[in-house]
């Protein structure tokens, strides 16, 4: 029987790692990961020194731990993105496991750092956020529930996952982190689409969703004051939406200057979730669109390359790890813009974080090994591996 394969490279028996993973990675992603990262740097550079002065720390010091952490993730995801298809799903379901009990310990061992949401574990040299590393493991063991579950005499795989999916949901929105349980749940529709969920059933989660939104705003105070400030006609000057309103009209098409912004002074997480506000201050509307351009081509690219994927694991996983990438940025970037309340999300590669920018390298490494070229197999083989 012919053996259908879309843009493979041929594997030798006996190849070394390295040249076959040289020859068999997206190599185009992974230089575009490597520029956001560099855009990254070039932002904390503006965007952290006012921080370290008010905390009387050298005025590099952000830049610094920024570049540490950095390398940590790009570390993590070059070797994750060595990783065969098996390895990334075993790894996934561990991380998942751990990431879920580190979760649910939180409230008791957890901090907030005073910003009202106990996210957080201190670690005193640094902090821990369980929710950032839950993601690309989340997406993982949703992939592979969904993907039995098209096995014949396969578990009820797809229901699993809704039962995982809302245990999550639960706890984040308990923290309260609304954002990040937004994101889990769009992630996790994503692949139940992919995987061929009936409109229906969609529609009824679709429900929960406007349900729970309004039970949340009824029931939290921060729920209802974020809300209450993005529906509000006017924007007060001395919020963080304001000070960022005002950095992006300011900036305009070139930018006021490298150096010359003044948001990073006034507003509290100009280095995390805001940062794109001293982007369009200082760099113009032309840095901020091509940090648009770097994030649709990373996405946008993902997407196409599983489409030639016969493996359900493998595209149901690379589908949700890409589109969680890709709207955690639009939503930051959507933040900022007052396009969307207030989430406290950060932008991936980009803003300061530790936990961020590590869980986002294991994420899109796992995403790179997921999109690797490699032989599709015989449809026989396929046919008689899935009637077993």
């Amino acid at each position: 029987m012919t053996e259908m394969v879309f843009g493979t490279a041929p594997s030798r028996a006996g190849d070394p790692v390295l040249p076959r993973w040289w020859r068999t990675i997206d190599r185009v992603t992974l230089g575009l990961v490597f520029a956001l990262f560099g855009v990254g740097l070039l932002l904390g550079l503006a965007a952290s020194v006012p921080l370290a002065e008010k905390n009387d720390l050298p005025p590099y010091y952000y830049v610094t731990r920024q570049v540490f952490f950095g390398g940590m993730a790009l570390a993590a995801m070059i070797g994750c993105s060595m990783l065969p298809v098996a390895l990334v799903r075993r790894l996934g379901v561990l991380g998942f496991v751990a990431s879920f009990i580190a979760l649910l310990f939180l409230p008791v061992l957890g901090t907030d750092f005073g910003k009202g949401a106990i996210r957080w574990y201190s670690l005193g040299f640094a902090s821990f956020q369980p929710s950032e590393f839950l993601k690309p493991g989340f997406v993982i063991l949703c992939a592979w529930l969904m993907a039995a579950a098209q096995d014949l005499g396969g578990p009820p795989g797809r229901l699993y996952s809704f039962l995982v999916a809302s245990a999550v949901v639960i706890l984040l929105a308990l923290q309260p982190d609304f954002g990040q349980a937004c994101l889990v749940l769009f992630a996790w529709g994503v692949m139940y689409f992919v995987g061929g969920a009936p409109i229906i059933l969609l529609m009824l989660v679709g429900g929960l969703v406007v349900g729970g939104g309004i039970t949340a705003y009824s029931a939290s105070e921060h729920f209802a004051r974020r809300i209450n400030g993005f529906l509000s006609t006017e924007i007060d000057p001395r919020t963080q939406i304001g000070y960022a309103t005002n950095a992006i009209q300011e900036g305009g098409f070139f930018g006021v200057g490298v150096g010359q912004g003044t948001v990073k002074w006034t507003l509290p997480d100009a280095h995390t979730d805001f940062i794109i506000a001293v982007a369009a201050e200082e760099f113009g509307l032309i840095l901020v669109g091509l940090i648009i351009a770097l994030y649709m081509a990373i996405t946008v690219r993902s997407l196409i390359r599983l489409m030639r994927e016969r493996d359900p694991f493998t595209r149901l996983a690379g589908t949700g790890l890409a589109c969680a990438f890709g709207v955690q940025a639009l939503i930051n970037m959507g933040v900022a813009v007052r396009l969307l309340p207030a989430k406290g999300m950060t932008l991936p590669f980009v803003s300061y974080g530790g936990s961020s920018v590590i869980a986002s390298g294991i994420a899109v490494g796992m995403l790179l090994a997921l999109t690797r070229r490699r032989p599709q197999g015989r449809i026989a083989e396929i046919l008689l591996k899935r009637g077993r």
